[in-house]
């Protein structure tokens, strides 16, 4: 299917469908809760339940805790993951990481040094021939033009470990069902992590949601009823919460099934390490095929994934001392140490869950729970965190009384395109990853056409046995075409292949790792946000599935453009601060952009007005062009007096012939932007506001919370 008709496929996801009832048959549905129904002071009522202790629920426990909003987390496993998973992770999840508490800067001291894996590598074994290598770091990604930081390639195990420390550290509690302290009948107060903790059903009314779970306790298993205003389901690809809802996903479904097998090796890692460091590593021989995953060289840390093909094959059949043998196989010698942890089977999907948000916006899905990614390109992990990002401040405007529950109904509308538009993305970068074994002669339909046939053609009536030995010839006899004999330039057939190879590298066609103008550049239409123009929407672009540049934009429903800036306040320090530094990480704010001109100061006094009104923060940055200030001025206190939330910041230049700020975002020095907590555009004017400036802010404000502006 091509990435056109993928979308499509998709188109329905924009439709209003009838909500799916969980209900037995007589329930009369009631009406939505009002908010002051859902500000009651009802202590046994949680604001916030988070399903799933992975990287975005304990993302979003800590957005959510450093806004002010209470939550519990609970996860059905009795401890963390320990298999690495995930490990890239982009520039915008970096972005969101620079504000809790140090995070981002901890991964860059931990991970391993980026030359160690900039690289892919495509070998016939890690030790034998390099039929090609991909550099994806480019000089401008480590020279903070376009972000302030840089791309991360850290395992997931390790980032969880770095949550539960920052959440250990914002006085959350780890909970064992097993531990003595367990809180069996006790209050749930916000701030714990309930591990072996099992949603097993939801009941949702029109003023909170009751959730029952089951734990285990010496033997014994218990259950218990948890109530909260918001449930957050962020428990995965396989999430529990929305098969209870009946929640359908939609989109291609098992693209490829695979074995990850996870192993630590010192000599395989001092080996690549010293003679071709990288991250991921294809080898193609005639006695196995599989892609590695160098989580880290240095510790010897690795995950090798192979093709599985069930029934035929079973994980029984995989063994820690079978599975030693495959990585010999592909090392291309025996290795003097090697520790297999564990084996999992997995099943690639590319599925976008058909809603984000039911219950009259009660219950919401969030990362895998909504979106399920091939893992080509790192999405998966990235889009979650950003669904977090999107939704905490969201939810705490909604129970801090800012603004109404439809707010919630804006992460849906904000978040589904981006997820379906990163499946095509996936999917396309996925096929660009099979184009590799596809010149060297290894066609991997033809694999996947044999093993149907055996399983639901005339090959299905034979025995298991047989079936085994037919599909393991038909592997054996597509890795012969990997043979030395064939393989080489002094063969017409091999030496076609390998230049075909070799154009696929120079264009760029292989599998990427770094998209910038999708990570940095996604934009959303409609939503929370004031759109320029009804008539001035871009037509949807279609993923290329190469890498392409960043280019800052300003233009609503955007991230707000990285630049360098100084704190007049503290001019003679040489500390510059990007303008995402000027959103704040700590509480539910809005930043407005001004330049120091007399128009844009009264819209600045018209926005403090309408936000006290709204009961909504503001913070107002006056930006100074380069050049223009030698010391502190202190115009604009005498200019939005009586009011005290601003800044004043100069640009820093990078050079000469740098843009200014608002040419960056494409505007003139009368215009404006207004950033949401997110750190994406809500609104902005391009030049001078016409008319009054109150009574313009305040149909801003009012149509980025929801809020019917007649009744304030």
């Amino acid at each position: 299917m091509g990435v056109s008709g993928f979308i499509r496929g998709f188109n329905f996801l924009c439709r209003t469908k009838p909500r799916i009832r969980l209900y037995p048959s007589g329930y009369i549905q009631r009406r939505a809760f009002s908010d002051s129904e859902i500000l009651n002071n009802n202590n046994s009522v949680l604001p916030v339940l988070i399903v799933g202790a992975g990287p975005v629920g304990l993302v979003l426990s800590i957005l959510l805790t450093k806004f002010g909003v209470k939550c519990t987390v609970l996860e059905k496993n009795k401890g963390f993951s320990k298999h690495p998973q995930a490990h890239f992770i982009n520039n915008r999840t970096m972005e969101v990481f620079r504000k809790l508490n140090g995070l981002a800067e901890e991964i860059q001291r931990s991970q391993p040094p980026v030359d160690l894996w900039r690289k892919f590598i495509y070998c016939t074994s890690l030790t034998g021939s390099v039929l090609g290598s991909v550099d994806h770091m480019h000089p401008q990604d480590f020279e903070k033009i376009v972000s302030p930081i840089s791309v991360a390639h850290f395992s997931q195990y390790k980032l969880t470990g770095l949550l539960v420390k920052l959440l250990e550290k914002l006085s959350f509690h780890i909970c064992s069902s097993e531990s003595p302290e367990h809180p069996d009948h006790e209050l749930l107060k916000g701030r714990e992590i309930l591990m072996g903790h099992e949603c097993v059903s939801i009941d949702p009314t029109d003023q909170y949601v009751t959730v029952t779970v089951s734990s285990s306790k010496e033997g014994k298993l218990m259950t218990r009823k948890i109530q909260s205003k918001i449930l957050v389901a962020a428990d995965g690809a396989g999430s529990t919460v929305r098969k209870l809802l009946g929640i359908d996903l939609k989109g291609e479904k098992d693209l490829q099934k695979l074995l990850s097998v996870h192993f630590l090796s010192n000599d395989l890692g001092g080996y690549l390490l010293n003679e071709r460091p990288g991250m991921l590593f294809f080898v193609f021989n005639t006695e196995a095929i599989g892609v590695l995953v160098a989580h880290d060289l240095k510790q010897g840390e690795f995950v090798l994934q192979i093709p599985f093909y069930p029934p035929q094959q079973k994980l029984e059949d995989f063994s820690p001392e079978i599975c030693k043998k495959l990585i010999f196989k592909l090392v291309g010698r025996e290795l003097s140490d090697i520790d297999v942890i564990d084996v999992k089977p997995w099943v690639m999907h590319a599925e976008v869950a058909e809603r984000f948000v039911c219950d009259n916006n009660q219950i919401i899905l969030c990362g895998d729970a909504a979106h399920r990614f091939p893992p080509a390109g790192g999405f998966g992990m990235n889009n979650g965190i950003q669904d977090a990002h999107n939704l905490a401040w969201k939810i705490a405007s909604l129970l801090k009384g800012v603004a109404p529950s439809s707010i919630l109904a804006t992460y849906e509308t904000e978040r589904k395109p981006i997820a379906i538009f990163n499946t095509a993305l996936s999917i396309q970068n996925f096929r660009a990853a099979m184009a590799v074994p596809a010149a060297l002669g290894l066609d991997s339909t033809v694999a996947n056409s044999a093993h149907e046939v055996i399983n639901t053609g005339v090959g299905s009536i034979l025995p298991s046995g047989v079936q085994k030995a037919i599909l393991d010839g038909i592997f054996s006899i597509g890795r012969s075409q990997l043979s030395e004999l064939i393989l080489n330039e002094h063969n017409p057939l091999g030496s076609s292949r390998l230049a075909r190879l070799r154009h696929i590298f120079e264009e760029g066609k292989s599998l990427q790792l770094q998209f910038p103008a999708e990570d940095l550049g996604f934009r959303y239409l409609e939503g929370a946000l004031v759109p320029d123009s009804k008539h001035d929407v871009p037509a949807t672009e279609l993923p290329t599935g190469r890498r392409r540049d960043y280019v800052p934009c300003a233009d609503p429903g955007s991230r707000l453009p990285h630049m360098n800036v100084k704190l007049l306040s503290n001019f003679q320090s040489e500390e510059t601060v990007s303008t995402l530094d000027l959103v704040s990480g700590d509480k539910v704010e809005f930043l407005l952009m001004i330049a120091p001109m007399e128009e844009s100061y009264n819209l600045a006094q018209a926005a403090f007005k309408v936000a006290k009104e709204y009961k909504v923060s503001t913070k107002v940055c006056v930006l100074w062009p380069a050049g223009t200030v030698t010391r502190v001025q202190p115009g604009s206190q005498a200019k939005l007096d009586p009011w005290k939330n601003y800044v004043d910041v100069v640009e820093v230049k990078r050079s000469s012939d740098s843009l200014s700020w608002w040419r960056t975002c494409r505007m003139t020095e009368q215009g404006a932007i207004l950033v949401r907590p997110d750190e994406h555009i809500a609104w902005r004017s391009k030049s001078s506001i016409a008319g009054d400036p109150y009574s313009g802010m305040k149909m801003v404000f009012s149509t980025i919370l929801g809020i019917d502006s007649t009744n304030i």
